[in-house]
């Protein structure tokens, strides 16, 4: 994203096009401007939003990938300040020239947000990285707080568009390991489930009939005591994807608070983004990267 004066641009990427576009300008330009769905709903109708050189008038609107967004911002917008480096430990998985992989461990924000402007990977990041002053991180690879496991982080803006445009082919496989209540049948299969928000709580997602179209697959790879050590494979990336078409098919994480319930055994979602492989953006050479099993995962269920 790129600022001139009191205008915001960027180019739609294969997140936004899953969004409306009042959706989309939270999710792109809500992280260095205060910004609600109220509020882009009101830019997008006083007309200070343009897509691809034409003024926007519907919030509810679909966004092409690829397509340049122009946001005017009124004054008054109120701007958050960049993150700052902060000496927070890492876990570092990989680090080369041009990528960063970290082990992020559950209970930690990736980003800076509103609610959580410090003490986030970003900022340990942005610490690691601090006699490298050209260097610009950018995450390529999101967990939720309470999600442990591998980040990718790419360390320029070309860096980040090669690892989209291989995700984007179909090149960049990512794989999750899932403690589930239940034992899956069969052992290994693909759940494909149409997925979109829930109409009644924005927060969560459902399988509905006119959801974005979705595929998990998945592995059992130990039972014990009613509960399964699970590979996931995501086909596409969908938020929540992974829980919701778990629970769905009647096998929910432990732990899972939002598709699930509380488990005394374990204080968040059992949810690990265990291996990430792709083309090296640079080099091209395959880079596989794998985030060990956390302690708390491998209590709840023996690993062979």
């Amino acid at each position: 994203m790129s600022e001139l004066g009191n205008r915001v641009r960027f180019t739609a990427d294969r997140g936004d096009a899953k969004l409306r576009l009042d959706q989309a300008l939270v999710r792109r330009v809500g992280g260095d401007v205060k910004l609600s769905r109220t509020l882009a709903r009101q830019w997008i109708e006083a007309g200070r939003v343009e897509l691809g050189g034409r003024t926007a008038r519907r919030a509810s609107q679909p966004i092409a990938e690829g397509t340049d967004v122009v946001v005017t911002l009124p004054e008054g917008a109120v701007r958050r300040a960049p993150p700052e480096a902060e000496e927070l430990d890492l876990d570092v998985l990989h680090e080369d020239e041009h990528v960063l992989a970290i082990n992020k461990p559950p209970g930690v924000v990736v980003h800076p947000t509103y609610k959580h402007t410090s003490n986030t990977l970003l900022n340990a990041v942005l610490w690691r990285l601090r006699s490298r002053p050209g260097v610009r991180p950018g995450v390529l690879t999101r967990l939720d707080k309470d999600t442990s496991g591998l980040v990718l982080v790419a360390l320029s803006p070309a860096v980040h568009a090669a690892v989209q445009a291989d995700s984007r082919a179909g090149c960049v496989r990512k794989e999750y390991l899932a403690v589930v209540s239940g034992v899956p049948r069969p052992s290994a299969g693909s759940i494909q489930l149409p997925l979109g928000r829930d109409p009644g709580d924005r927060r969560r997602v459902v399988v509905r009939a006119d959801g974005a179209a979705s595929e998990t697959r998945y592995d059992v790879l130990s039972s014990s005591g009613g509960r399964s050590l699970v590979s996931c494979e995501l086909v596409t990336g969908r938020t929540h994807q992974i829980r919701v078409h778990l629970a769905s098919s009647g096998w929910p994480v432990v732990g899972d608070l939002s598709y699930g319930s509380p488990d005394v055994a374990i204080a968040r979602q059992a949810l690990h983004a265990w291996r990430v492989e792709l083309p090296h953006p640079v080099t091209r050479e395959r880079l596989r990267i794998e985030a060990p099993l956390p302690a708390d995962l491998r209590a709840l269920v023996p690993v062979s």
